[in-house]
């Protein structure tokens, strides 16, 4: 982190840490290096190597001493260091608001950073703790406020928390904020000399989940069909907030939407952040929503919707011939954005979707003479996509439905939405089943798959990604490929990234931004002829993306 010693780093550090817990687990690590202990130097040495910095979705790490965690001490100069950065843009005496999930720890530092914003000159508005990560990002627009600030580490292990920071649009850091304020936090002297104030209660804060609920209860299109079709409506929903604190506010948004034959998964539904029932809390984790699925068979439901625990992400499930599964990110990313291009009054519409996710919504918007933009990775591109963004989705389960209101993804309106539509397909006698082999029919069979590749440490990946530079495959399953590297694409399209590009398939290589992993999203598309050949192309696509799924694998072992 700099030139002193490790010792004095450390040292300086326990010197200045204002919690006890903390300071205490570095003096013991300290000693037992001091003592010729290989580990505990070892470990200090990563807790020293750097600072947390923002990722795809701000500062997250595990929870532990040292500038490499997430701690107070690192909470109370993270929120200086924006406060500082705030002031220079012009900010001083604006508005600043701070939520929090129900993460170990998430109340104690979201407290602390409001502290620091107060002492600074701003005025806080501190949300009710335990709220879902995008009430936080609503109220930082809805509110014109200078910034927000939300604690969480959303579907992270428990062991983790994080510290994400939005932009007075309600959006996410980009480039050159983020580095500014990391700059700026670099600044900030000893943890222990950050100035903090109480808070002044807000008057207005109650009104802050009311606002939030009205707006997303209205994602919807049933307001665009005759009164006599309004109030309730005819679903049944399963749904588990996956131990987060999302439970309460999705079942009364859905409530206001008219959707009120709504059963919880019990063993799920209250915030806990040991996350007791699920060994990794997302959704997309094999495993993760058995519990769900079985109250969904046993209910007889016509929708299963599982949240992350922020509740920033939305998947949903269904009953097909083979019962009862989830859809992946990108099958969930063409239905609700077909539906909205449905039915959005927005003239010239623009849907956006990342570089690593399906491309079968770029293809239903051409045909549809719409607008769709790609992105890099994360909402804080997508966000940003252009003029008339009417919906936009990345591949693992996050879907903004109403840019207007929300610049993030947000697993409650989407919840209402795909609520919204599977109503609709009720009402009409059809099923969702029905729409994808519509859209087959129409566009082509899309299949996707996202293929994992853990390392024992980041230099492999590094090498994986040189050796994929220097020397890329001529060809996938027997089809020509041609390579792209986006790490030497336009600044506004540049990352870390290969894909590859062949007829009827597609390969995007990207190393994770929070862990030692490297991810491949993996693409293959058939055409369908006729009705009667689409059986045929989805079994030749699955049997491609699997080959493709074979050849991912075996960049770990080349």
């Amino acid at each position: 982190m700099s030139g002193q010693p490790l010792d004095d780093q450390v040292r300086a550090w326990v010197d200045a840490d204002p919690d006890p817990a903390c300071e205490e687990e570095l003096r013991t690590l300290l000693g037992a290096a001091d003592e010729g202990d290989i580990g505990a130097a070892a470990e200090l040495v990563e807790r020293f190597s750097a600072p947390l910095v923002f990722g795809t979705a701000g500062l997250r790490g595990p929870m532990r001493a040292g500038p490499n965690g997430m701690n107070l001490a690192v909470v109370l100069r993270a929120s200086a260091g924006l406060a500082d950065w705030l002031v220079g843009q012009g900010l001083e005496g604006e508005t600043v608001v701070v939520g929090c999930d129900a993460r170990h720890h998430s109340a104690a530092f979201a407290e602390a950073a409001a502290e620091v914003f107060a002492a600074a000159g701003f005025k806080v508005l501190a949300l009710p703790h335990g709220l879902p990560t995008p009430v936080t990002a609503f109220i930082v627009k809805w509110w014109y406020a200078a910034a927000g600030v939300q604690i969480t580490a959303s579907h992270n292990p428990p062991q983790d928390n994080g510290y994400k920071v939005y932009l007075s649009d309600g959006a996410q850091l980009v480039p050159p904020s983020d580095r500014e304020i990391e700059a700026a936090i670099a600044a900030v002297g000893p943890a222990n000399q950050v100035p903090r104030s109480p808070l002044v209660p807000n008057p207005h804060v109650d009104d802050v989940l009311e606002t939030y609920l009205d707006r997303a209860s209205g994602v919807g299109y049933a307001d665009q069909r005759p009164p006599g079709d309004k109030g309730e409506r005819v679903l049944r929903i399963a749904l588990t907030p996956m131990h987060g604190v999302g439970g309460r506010v999705a079942v009364e948004a859905l409530r206001r939407a008219g959707f009120t034959d709504v059963h919880v998964v019990a063993e799920q539904f209250e915030p806990d952040p040991d996350f007791p029932t699920t060994s990794f809390p997302n959704p997309e984790e094999p495993g993760a929503t058995d519990l769900l699925l079985a109250l969904a068979e046993r209910v007889d439901a016509d929708l299963a919707i599982a949240l992350d625990p922020d509740a920033d992400r939305c998947a949903i499930g269904v009953k097909g011939p083979n019962g009862w599964r989830m859809l992946n990110g990108d099958e969930t990313g063409t239905l609700l954005g077909g539906w909205v291009l449905e039915n959005s009054p927005t003239e010239d519409p623009l849907t956006a979707s990342t570089i690593v996710s399906s491309r079968q919504l770029q293809a239903l918007a051409a045909a549809r003479l719409t607008r769709h933009a790609r992105t890099l990775t994360g909402f804080k591109w997508l966000a940003r996509a252009g003029e008339g963004l009417v919906y936009a989705y990345e591949e693992a389960i996050g879907h903004c439905v109403d840019p207007d209101a929300v610049r993030d993804k947000d697993g409650i309106s989407a919840a209402v939405l795909a609520a919204d539509l599977v109503a609709d397909l009720k009402a009409k006698g059809r099923t969702v089943a029905q729409v994808f082999d519509d859209y087959a029919l129409e566009l082509g069979v899309y299949a996707t798959k996202q293929v994992s590749l853990r390392f024992a440490a980041l230099s492999g990946i590094a090498k994986t990604m040189a050796r994929l530079r220097s020397a890329p495959p001529a060809e996938l399953d027997g089809e020509p490929v041609v390579f792209e590297d986006l790490a030497q694409a336009a600044p506004e399209s540049r990352t870390d990234a290969v894909v590859l590009t062949g007829d009827g398939l597609r390969a995007v290589v990207r190393p994770s931004g929070t862990e030692p992993k490297l991810k491949v999203y993996l693409e293959a598309t058939e055409p369908v002829p006729a009705e009667d050949a689409l059986p045929g192309a989805r079994t030749a696509a699955q049997g491609r993306l699997e080959r493709l799924a074979d050849w991912a694998h075996s960049l770990l072992d080349s």
